[in-house]
């Protein structure tokens, strides 16, 4: 994908963001973005405008406020960057109808498929820090190399909290995505010493995912 599908004109691209929420809200449950994101993207653009305006306004137009709508812009632009990469460029739930409304470019027809994993990813669950559970991931049997498969864009990471143990992965309801190892959780200093159950797919550059590796658990330092 293009990196200057952004408006370079800071009220063109006001409006470009605003169409971009507007278009994808009702569709957000069938493209499955996280409702967080599109909650943070909203607070951002909302942010923005009122900096933009607040820059504009010859009353209020100072050094400081054009500073400060640049930070707003730049807070703004990277994140609809980060979205658009992450749920929606290679998003196979997104046509190209859905890219044009929202002002993203198409797809070349002749783009090369990548293939499915065949693999999956095994890890290390490191535990040495206070609150914190660090996932060290790599393709099957291949522990010294970081390298992930041909095509693949990252590892799924599926997890939860569990009391009791966990032996399917449809039981672990939170999923997280990354590009490359290492994986990192937070948590809260009353969830120590609960356990944690985990498991990892690999995705290709389709959204397309490949098999679940084995299930494994740590408790929570």
């Amino acid at each position: 994908m293009s990196t200057d599908y952004l408006p370079r004109k800071d009220r063109d691209f006001l409006a470009w963001v605003i169409n971009l929420l507007k278009t994808l809200f009702p569709s957000m449950k069938r493209f499955n973005f996280p409702e967080t994101e599109y909650t943070k993207l909203s607070s951002e653009c909302d942010d923005y405008k009122q900096k933009l305006k607040t820059a504009g306004e010859p009353s209020t137009r100072t050094t400081v406020t054009v500073e400060i709508k640049k930070k707003a812009r730049k807070t703004l632009e990277t994140s609809v960057r980060t979205d658009v990469k992450a749920y929606l460029m290679y998003n196979p739930l997104v046509n190209g109808e859905d890219r044009i409304s929202m002002g993203l470019p198409v797809h070349k027809t002749t783009r090369d498929p990548s293939s499915v994993a065949t693999t999956y990813p095994d890890f290390d669950i490191d535990s040495s820090m206070i609150r914190r559970l660090t996932i060290h991931f790599y393709d099957r049997g291949q522990k010294k190399s970081k390298a992930k498969p041909a095509g693949q864009r990252g590892a799924v990471i599926r997890w939860v909290i569990s009391d009791k143990p966990v032996v399917n992965v449809d039981e672990l309801i939170h999923s997280s995505f990354d590009t490359r190892t290492p994986f990192t959780l937070e948590f809260q200093g009353h969830e120590r010493g609960k356990t944690v159950y985990f498991c990892l797919c690999w995705e290709n550059t389709r959204g397309e995912r490949g098999p679940w590796g084995e299930i494994q658990s740590a408790i929570i330092p």
